[in-house]
């Protein structure tokens, strides 16, 4: 019997060259002199904001209660109409009997809020959601085009792809955003969406183009055999068969077009990296800012590979 090999070591190995590329990370930054800032980090994640909380009118301070950390303020004005405030007891700045002008501080509340790399990522999340399904709508249409009896259906099926597929992204996001945009007046995300989604669309069509041919002709002849009609035989039979085989390009290309928002920021969409860009400017702590930027579109990436990978086995054991 064939004794299996130990794979410790070469873990080991795998250990000892990521270690090996984190020192060597450090010691480039040694060399500029960079100090690591990590402490200003998370407050661009999630921060307590502070809402201020004026008088309305000018009052005086009839009743303070405390409790816990919020001081309960009650003003009352010369017409009797009071107003009562809940404030962080220690932003109180009143006093029982002071008297307050209008529009004076009297204390803020606090709160949990998302922060600018928080909100990028949630831009991020609904463009490439949003362009991923109407670039699969796209191109799952302009695919069956290209496989079409329509010589019509057929060219212009392939001047689509061949044009989109010719010219840079960034390009079609400045035509879409400063011609068509302007013209249809259209705003900046549906401009934005709407390149993503084209240029999604031409790629995914060339997947499912490939997919469809790579069937045998023998299952749609056995299908139209057996009295199913040309959709029929196309929707039952031959896409079932040709997604098991496009799965792996197609999860490939929608991690694609995450990190391809990106380019987006061209047209003021503050996006994930356009936020990180932003934080940079007040933080001065750019290689931190722009880690964690990876690091995020890694947690979207990542999960979606994972995905694909288990369906596409469940796909192979259901053959």
């Amino acid at each position: 019997m064939k004794q299996k090999k130990a794979q410790w070591p070469w873990h080991l190995l795998t250990v000892v060259v990521l270690v090996g590329l984190a020192g060597a990370l450090y010691y480039a930054t040694s060399l500029m002199s960079y100090e690591w800032r990590w402490n200003r980090v998370p407050q661009y994640f999630v921060y307590q904001a502070e809402t201020s909380q004026r008088a309305a009118d000018i009052s005086t301070v009839v009743e303070l209660v405390r409790k816990g950390d919020v001081a309960e303020v009650t003003l009352r004005n010369d017409a009797g109409n009071e107003q009562k405030l809940s404030v962080a007891d220690n932003s109180l700045q009143v006093a029982r009997g002071d008297d307050v002008a209008e529009g004076d501080v009297v204390g803020v509340t606090r709160q949990w809020a998302l922060g600018p790399l928080m909100w990028g990522l949630w831009t991020t999340l609904w463009l490439s959601v949003v362009s991923g399904i109407l670039g699969l709508a796209i191109g799952l249409a302009t695919g069956l085009c290209r496989l079409s009896s329509n010589p019509t259906l057929r060219d212009l099926s392939t001047i689509y792809v061949e044009l989109v597929r010719g010219t840079p992204l960034l390009v079609q996001i400045f035509i879409f955003y400063f011609f068509i945009g302007t013209v249809l007046n259209l705003s900046r995300e549906f401009a934005g969406i709407a390149a993503l989604s084209l240029f999604t669309g031409a790629y995914v069509a060339e997947i499912v183009r490939a997919g469809v041919q790579s069937i045998t002709r023998g299952q749609n002849e056995a299908a139209r055999s057996l009295g199913l009609s040309a959709s029929q035989s196309m929707r039952h039979v031959v896409l079932p068969q040709a997604f098991k085989r496009v799965l792996p390009p197609l999860a490939g290309q929608f991690i694609s077009l995450v990190k391809d928002t990106s380019l987006v920021s061209v047209i003021a969409i503050t996006e994930l990296l356009k936020s990180g860009r932003e934080v940079i400017t007040t933080s001065f702590s750019p290689f931190e800012i722009l880690f964690c930027v990876a690091g995020l579109y890694l947690l979207i990436n990542l999960p979606l590979s994972k995905i694909a990978s288990r369906l596409e086995r469940r796909l192979a054991q259901s053959d």
